[in-house]
């Protein structure tokens, strides 16, 4: 099992040791988005839906879901991040999530960038499920990767 990062030699799972790792700048985005009804556009753009603002909503829980991708997935080493941007737009029959995230550390965040357009995503379906039936998230992906030394 030695081709396998998260795997020790009995098959178990394992986090990486990454304390040899000399700290390098991180930088992943990610992408995603949710289909919409036109409706449910347009009363996201009216600003109509009953829960509040649904693009302000899903930004901060992006966010927020980005610090909180150790304690979700149980392999991730915890990070000092020192930037997260998402940005949400509405597009003709979707609204699309950015993320961004940065940090110097030992190890990627693509797992944040990943997490923080998922959790925004699920937060637009949460806010619009009493007046749109057929939403459907798809297209997360990894965007970026970046290292640089520092």
């Amino acid at each position: 099992m030695e081709n396998f990062s998260h795997v020790d030699n009995n098959g178990k799972a394992s986090m990486v040791d990454v304390g040899a790792k000399t700290p390098q700048k991180r930088i992943a985005t990610a992408a995603g988005q949710i289909a919409l009804s036109p409706k449910t556009i347009e009363l996201i753009k009216q600003n109509q839906i009953k829960k509040g603002d649904v693009l302000t909503v899903a930004q901060i829980a992006g966010i927020n879901s980005a610090k909180q991708t150790p304690h979700l997935i149980p392999l991730c080493h915890p990070l000092l991040l020192e930037k997260i941007d998402v940005h949400l737009t509405i597009e003709k029959d979707f609204v699309k999530a950015v993320a961004k995230v940065h940090c110097t550390g030992k190890t990627g965040v693509e797992m944040e960038a990943l997490t923080a357009v998922s959790v925004a995503l699920l937060t637009v379906y949460d806010m619009c499920k009493a007046v749109d039936k057929n939403m459907k998230i798809t297209q997360i992906e990894l965007l970026e990767k970046v290292k640089k030394d520092v």
